[in-house]
């Protein structure tokens, strides 16, 4: 360390100045990390919102048998605070504009609670954050009740560990059939399937999958659509 000259004829060290993280200086050198910011407290915009947020609805049991459509993703946020979700695929896409490209992340999730309440979304954003927050809304709102049984000639349990029935879905050019499966027998299928299908509460089942099942979103579409055919709904393209 260098010394400088004191006017007693002494030496001491010479200060160095710090530049580092560390430095209490302004600017480049302060700490860039930010913390995302809170979600500001939920305004309810619709009539059922505000039954969901005054305690009138508590359950979303309630919404489904009188009919009422959610439009907002708060509700389901409140009401089932447990829900999962799964990011099926993010991948980018273009648009040729007067301006040249615009990029643009799109992202597919999945929700469920594991215990027959399951959605998918769809999001687009510049941001693959955003994307993703966009699809995760997007599939709140299509949240669906799902319908377990055991349908399988092996088990005839009486519980709600696999689907009622055989059923299908097609989504895209995927179509996806599911089995009912005795107890014990698990998801055979795909990963991607067998993520959606826990999701939604089903245990034990056989699958098939017919077409292009390398597109996540097509098979997200379909394991959907099957589900949602139980119901007698109806279809999603």
């Amino acid at each position: 360390m260098a010394q400088t000259p004191t006017a007693e004829g002494t030496t001491r060290p010479q200060e160095r100045l710090s530049s580092g993280p560390s430095s209490n200086r302004p600017g480049r050198f302060s700490d860039r990390r930010r913390e995302r910011e809170p979600e500001p407290p939920w305004v309810p915009k619709t009539r059922l919102g505000t039954l969901v947020s005054t305690g009138k609805i508590t359950s979303l049991e309630e919404i489904f048998e009188s009919g009422q459509r959610i439009k907002e993703a708060e509700i389901i946020k409140q009401l089932a605070p447990d829900m999962k979700t799964n990011v099926v695929s993010v991948g980018i896409v273009q648009k040729q504009t007067d301006a040249g490209e615009v990029t643009k992340f799109a992202a597919v999730v999945a929700v469920g609670n594991e215990a027959g309440w399951f959605g998918v979304g769809r999001g687009k954003a510049v941001q693959m954050r955003s994307a993703i927050d966009k699809a995760t809304n997007d599939a709140f709102l299509n949240l669906i009740p799902v319908k377990r049984g055991c349908g399988s000639w092996e088990c005839r349990c009486g519980q709600n560990h696999s689907v009622p029935f055989r059923i299908s879905g097609k989504g895209g050019s995927v179509r996806v059939e599911i089995i009912p499966g005795p107890r014990g027998l698990g998801l055979v299928a795909g990963e991607t399937v067998r993520n959606l299908l826990t999701l939604a509460g089903i245990k034990d089942a056989w699958t098939r999958t017919y077409g292009s099942t390398s597109t996540m979103s097509s098979i997200a579409n379909a394991v959907y659509d099957a589900l949602k055919r139980i119901h007698g709904i109806g279809v999603i393209h």
